[in-house]
């Protein structure tokens, strides 16, 4: 398939303006597919996080063209100088072997072993689990941007970062690595349920409930934004007296805030906002509120507020 040459000409011409390129789903603060979010996570994990990007979802032409430019069929796609690195895998295993930093003038990278905790009970059930996947393999832990984690048997890898917790071999890709230090994993058979409970000190705190009586001291002393998640037609409705930030022109300017502001989110009676709180905790915000009730708690201190 050839390329049409206006086409290429405006490739060519973006990768010589720019010395690094991710061609992606999405934008690396919102990938819109595992793959590209891997990439940025690549990238951000050995602190490039400087790079211009194309979102190809928006772009259709470039979508197709891209493919057929550097002969490469999948997206993402990372060029450095205007040479094709490669896709997700590719990347993630320069970025591992310092190949990635070194083509980047990057420092080389930090292969520490990270220092985890496993607890006997949770020990057994992964021995076993590694058992039942028969000879050669060992654990893996992944721990994405946002401190999901997820354990998973995988082949040994002797190139791998990895370390020795209760008897078994643990192995980590390079973000992973930083992300899980301090890591406890136990079994538990009580009110949280049955099962694995992964404790991570490196992720954000997690939300905090906030009373609409605190949410209004707090907003009036100065030390905390309220963040209103209602459209403007509910707001109409039932209107928080105040100052309050909303979502009417989208969160990138509350998402690009120091991540240690006090924000707290409020809603009709809680539940949108409380998935509006964990979305900004996800991103790295440390100081994230629910307001426990809504506006229609609020309402039962401020009766100029009506309720629906």
């Amino acid at each position: 398939m050839s390329l049409d040459p206006a086409l290429r000409a405006r490739i060519d011409a973006l990768l010589a303006a720019n010395p690094v390129v991710l061609f992606m789903k999405g934008e690396p603060r919102a990938p819109q597919c595992g793959f590209s979010a891997k990439a940025v996570g690549a990238l951000a994990a050995i602190g490039l996080d400087d790079f211009a990007h194309v979102d190809v979802l928006s772009d259709p032409e470039i979508r197709e063209g891209i493919k057929v430019y550097g002969d490469w069929p999948t997206i993402p796609q990372l060029y450095i100088r205007g040479e094709l690195v490669g896709g997700c895998d590719i990347i993630e295993q320069m970025a591992s072997s310092g190949e990635l930093q070194s083509a980047l003038g990057l420092p080389p990278p930090d292969r520490t072993p990270p220092s985890i905790t496993i607890a006997p009970e949770a020990a057994d059930m992964l021995r076993k689990a590694l058992a039942d996947a028969g000879e050669g393999f060992a654990l893996k832990v992944s721990v994405d941007p946002r401190y999901n984690a997820q354990l998973q048997a995988a082949p040994l890898d002797p190139d791998a970062i990895a370390t020795e917790a209760a008897g078994l071999r643990v192995q980590f890709d390079l973000a992973s690595a930083r992300r899980a230090n301090g890591m406890s994993i136990e079994w538990v058979d009580d009110a949280r349920g049955r099962g694995l409970v992964i404790e991570n000190p490196n992720a954000p705190p997690k939300v905090k409930p906030l009373s609409p009586a605190e949410a209004a001291e707090q907003r009036a002393a100065g030390s905390v934004t309220v963040v209103d998640v209602r459209p403007a037609d509910e707001r109409a409705v039932a209107t928080l007296p105040g100052a309050f930030e909303h979502f009417d022109n989208g969160t990138a300017a509350l998402e690009a805030l120091p991540k240690d502001t006090a924000l707290a989110f409020l809603c009709h009676r809680g539940g949108r906002s409380a998935q509006a709180a964990e979305h900004f905790r996800q991103l790295g915000f440390t100081r994230v509120y629910n307001i426990t009730g809504g506006i229609d708690a609020w309402a039962d201190l401020d009766s100029s507020i009506p309720k629906y």
